[in-house]
């Protein structure tokens, strides 16, 4: 699933390319993805992108007065083209949810909105204001914001009961990561993903808010002035537990391990952060009931 990194990085992107351009055609191609319908996505047909920006994981183009915001769910990814096909897309069951083709001199020349798999989650917004899109209204401080600061940090973990995990991952609480930088931050942090967040000692928490800051930086120093292609490769090479099972840690040396859920996992080390005592796999559990 692309995070607060590679969302950035596709932001930058295409804030680079579509800068002096201006929308041609649009083809929503995916019906289903398209969540809004007033204004009409052709109303972006002839309007200048005047800049992309990030809500989190989500991607907004600006196009005139109009926002095209995107939220690439967990298979989602833009592809730019130099050379877009000359025959208008098909609605089908292929991977294209939306292609926009840019007009005048640059006519030929786009990005499409693609996603791979059966399960359909893309959502696309045509809205006058981000705010409009709930996903987006709900969002919590962007952790690379000026404004996220330690105490603010400390507000938002005070009372939580939940596993350290979870908080990280709840949108509403930070915005922009997912289960793989979360399972990153928390390596870095040297911390148990089961940890309750309001037990947070002081240095417990200087080293997850120092974690969160250098982990996502990195992320995005490391992505920047890549081609859109490479992002994905770029993401999955600088992860050190998180997609890393049966591996070695990188810092310890000890097998990285997992914890299955029903349709997700995270991964972990436990020299670096349980005190070496492998967390209860409930997946295994039950097999072994």
């Amino acid at each position: 699933m692309p995070e607060l990194p590679e969302v950035e990085s596709l932001a930058q992107f295409l804030a680079d390319r579509l800068a002096g351009r201006t929308a041609g055609r649009v083809y929503p191609v995916a019906v289903h993805a398209l969540k809004t319908y007033d204004p009409p996505v052709t109303a972006l047909e002839g309007e200048p992108f005047a800049g992309v920006t990030r809500h989190g994981k989500f991607l907004d183009l600006r196009v005139g007065a109009l926002h095209l915001v995107v939220h690439l769910a967990r298979a989602g990814w833009v592809r730019w083209r130099d050379q877009l096909p000359g025959v208008p897309p098909r609605p089908g069951k292929g991977p294209l949810a939306l292609r926009v083709r840019l007009a005048g001199p640059d006519d030929g020349a786009g990005f499409e909105v693609t996603e791979a798999g059966s399960q359909k989650h893309l959502a696309l917004y045509v809205v006058r204001d981000p705010q409009e899109v709930p996903g987006v209204a709900r969002l919590g401080p962007d952790p690379l914001g000026a404004g996220f600061t330690r105490e603010v940090f400390r507000g938002l973990l005070e009372g939580e009961r939940r596993q350290i995990k979870g908080v990280l991952r709840d949108q509403s609480v930070l915005a922009g990561i997912g289960n793989a930088y979360s399972d990153e931050i928390l390596h870095a942090a040297r911390m148990s993903p089961f940890k309750p967040a309001e037990t947070l000692s002081d240095e417990e928490l200087d080293r997850l808010y120092a974690a969160v800051g250098s982990t996502l930086g990195e992320a995005v120093e490391r992505s920047r002035g890549l081609a859109l292609k490479d992002l994905k490769a770029e993401k999955k090479s600088g992860l050190r537990v998180h997609g890393r099972t049966g591996e070695p840690c990188p810092v310890c040396g000890d097998t990285v391990r997992e914890v299955s859920f029903s349709d997700w996992s995270l991964q972990y080390c436990p020299t670096c952060q349980t005190g070496g005592k492998p967390l209860a796999d409930r997946r295994l559990s039950r097999l072994l009931k």
